[in-house]
């Protein structure tokens, strides 16, 4: 006998007990259901047998690492559907695209035309394995068998990620006969993906799941049109390029010719910032460009670059941060963690910034403010302004969307910006790549070059810097006036090289381990690169250093 530690409650279970089997033992004593498990601070499946004492926490569909596992399942069950229902020889590829509205955005390749009854068959399909209850089995085999397995299934990208896998092994799922990759560990039988819907949208469809906050609630189907017509642009760009997946990066690093692949996005990228400047300057009544975007999207940079192509239209831009009309600290207000919450509308003056921005329009001249974040209070410094006939002001700050933060000044007077790392690039067709880890990724790199932070901090606080987003950022994309997307496929072979060493530095004794481990298992599958060729005016160079701009 065995004696296993469930959160001080004491079980004893015969050698070779799964961990399903204890779940099933204690799971009324958890508010949602158990998916994953913490076994003596390892993370791991249900499937795994236990042989010694061991301390076990278990993991819900509540926590953020069960709810992806709970999406990588629903995500497995729904192509193994779609090949039952259309046949493997219909389908060339099915490819999980990015996030919409909660879910994941599928297109299927091939001899078929995705209609509603073939949908409404694939969730039929998807009901019936989850009540069938199937096993999700995991094979550990040689990488050589799973490339000549998954090229006999016409799964190359597959094929292309896996010829640069270090390892000389791989995890390939088994749900009855049909098999994957997954990057990510899975739920121990389909009987638990309960919650789910297939909606059809634009030229293929998505997977709604829930989120962690509703884990048994499939939330409402909300898309953003705009963003989601800029994601769509860059796929179909890293498509034409012969750069959809991070394997195919990898190609174009080997065969020496990613430098043509940077040229050219950073090229699109110059383009499409002189067409918004190009729009701005048309409209003759805009005084007030209003700038909005998550954490580590290239706001500032973007700024610059912004100006510059301002300055070229024959307007004078004047760079104005939000964060300048912050409170006094001790007027700060804090968040559920009893932690300083800077994130939140009201952590902005709000009134003296529509005081400010109003003298301005009307041509008075006005002292700026400047925010001393060592000491926690506004301060003044002679800075003066007064708008003159081509004079623009550019305000950057995450609740510039958000009409409430400029509620006194009149709306044809503003054009609104929403920027965001919304990469295209995929681990796989099947594997998707979070533009939260792209940004995240960012943010450490960052961190650690200028502030001195270590990647343990930058985690740590990440959930709150992403709770405030979902709440003060995302809620408003589709009202921009302009969309702009500052991810490159080529970037995590830059982020790479400077990313790694500081998430090796994370302790195993945090409770940030966890995460650090699961991104170097991510950027295994990514070839580094020097960053000696991102050109100085780059987006990118935020981030690893050497911008020609004061960031």
């Amino acid at each position: 006998m065995i004696r296993v530690n469930i959160d001080g409650k004491v079980l004893k279970c015969e050698n070779g007990t799964t961990l399903y089997e204890v779940a099933e033992n204690v799971k009324t004593d958890y508010d949602h259901d158990i998916i994953l498990a913490m076994c003596n601070g390892s993370l791991c499946e249900l499937s795994k047998k236990l042989t010694e004492n061991s301390k076990v926490e278990f993991v819900t569909t509540a926590s953020y690492i069960g709810n992806e596992c709970y999406r990588r399942s629903v995500t497995f069950m729904m192509l193994k559907a779609f090949y039952k229902v259309v046949g493997m020889k219909n389908i060339e590829k099915i490819s999980v695209h990015h996030s919409v509205s909660k879910g994941y955005y599928c297109q299927v390749f091939g001899n078929v035309q995705i209609d509603d009854a073939i949908l409404q068959a694939v969730k039929e399909e998807m009901n019936t394995l989850c009540k069938r209850n199937i096993l999700i089995t995991k094979e550990v085999m040689s990488t050589a068998k799973a490339i000549k397995k998954f090229n006999k299934y016409g799964m190359n990208d597959k094929v292309h990620l896996l010829k640069y896998r270090r390892s000389s092994t791989v995890n390939v799922y088994r749900m009855e006969a049909f098999e994957d990759y997954f990057y990510g560990y899975m739920a121990y039988s389909t009987g638990l993906l309960k919650y789910f819907d297939i909606i059809p949208y634009d030229e293929g469809f998505v997977l709604q799941m829930p989120t962690k906050e509703e884990p048994e609630k499939v939330p409402d189907f909300n898309p953003k049109h705009k963003v989601f017509k800029v994601l769509k642009e860059a796929t179909d760009w890293a498509e034409m390029m012969g750069v959809p997946t991070i394997g195919h990066v990898n190609d174009k690093i080997t065969d020496g010719t990613i430098n043509n692949i940077m040229l050219v996005e950073e090229a699109l990228q110059e383009k499409r910032i002189a067409d918004i400047a190009s729009e701005i300057a048309s409209r003759k009544d805009i005084k007030i460009i209003m700038i909005a975007g998550p954490s580590s999207s290239g706001k500032t940079s973007f700024s610059h670059r912004l100006s510059i192509q301002l300055l070229a239209q024959g307007l004078k831009p004047h760079p104005i941060p939000v964060d300048n009309y912050f409170v006094n600290r001790e007027n700060n207000p804090v968040d559920e963690d009893g932690k300083l919450d800077y994130e939140v509308i009201e952590a902005v003056d709000v009134k003296f910034f529509n005081d400010q921005m109003s003298e301005l329009l009307a041509g008075k001249k006005v002292e700026l403010p400047d925010f001393n974040f060592v000491l926690g209070k506004r301060e003044f410094h002679g800075n003066f302004l007064q708008l003159g006939q081509n004079d623009v002001l550019v305000i950057e700050g995450i609740h510039c969307l958000n009409d409430k933060m400029s509620y006194s000044l009149p709306n044809d007077k503003k054009f609104k910006i929403y920027v965001s790392a919304l990469t295209p690039l995929n681990v796989d067709e099947h594997n998707r790549i979070a533009t939260s880890d792209l940004r995240l990724l960012r943010r450490i790199v960052r961190d650690v070059r200028t502030r001195g932070t270590s990647a343990e901090s930058t985690i740590e606080m990440w959930h709150r810097v992403r709770r405030g987003e979902e709440n003060n950022i995302f809620p408003y994309q589709d009202t921009a006036d302009a969309v702009f997307n500052s991810a490159m496929v080529y970037e995590l072979s830059v982020l790479k090289t400077y990313a790694e060493p500081a998430l090796f530095s994370v302790s195993e004794n945090t409770p940030e381990y966890l995460e650090a481990k699961r991104l170097l298992k991510f950027l295994d599958y990514v070839l580094g690169m020097p960053k000696e060729n991102v050109p100085k005016n780059s987006l990118l160079s935020e981030f690893v250093g050497g911008s020609i701009f004061p960031v």
